[in-house]
């Protein structure tokens, strides 16, 4: 629409320095940036009151309808975050039931994993008990084996011996 390129402003820059006059010339940018200025904050909020307005009126509802209708495999991939948002960011109460299928499988997972590790618990201890009696049965046998060897001989086999 209202395009400028460097040569043209410089083309501006030399007219205006000639009208002008270098003395007043910083005061006349000065005064042409502040009216830029003003401008630009005009249209931005211009920009965003109709912004506003679409959002009230709902048109932004409809354009994501259109945007759906002509790519449904992009809406389908939004579905699947807005889910994968609403899985990751916490459940939400109202959203959630305990009753239902997901968490019937989650309450007997819990029992599962309670059982095995019992299970792993009792075994465990069994192990810890059978490798006692073993090392006790050892040392008796161990200490068996050393009074039998430290008992004196009997008097009465030294003299038949000789």
């Amino acid at each position: 629409m209202f395009d400028l390129g460097w040569t043209e402003l410089l083309l501006i820059g030399i007219v205006a320095l000639i009208v002008v006059g270098p003395k007043d010339l910083p005061v006349l940018f000065r005064n042409v940036g502040r009216f830029v200025g003003k401008a630009k904050g005009m249209a931005r909020e211009f920009s965003s009151a109709m912004n506003d307005a679409a959002d009230e009126s709902g048109v932004r509802d409809i354009a994501k309808g259109l945007k759906a209708a002509t790519n449904p495999v992009g809406s389908a991939l939004d579905g699947v975050k807005d889910a994968a948002k609403d899985l990751t960011s916490g459940l939400d109460p109202t959203k959630y039931d305990p009753k239902s299928e997901t968490g019937k499988l989650s309450a007997e997972r819990a029992e599962s994993a309670r059982k095995i590790q019992a299970a792993t618990a009792r075994a465990a201890a069994e192990r810890k008990a059978r490798e006692a009696q073993e090392a006790l049965a050892k040392a008796d046998e161990a200490e068996a084996a050393v009074a039998a060897a430290s008992k004196p001989a009997d008097p009465g086999e030294a003299e038949s011996t000789s």
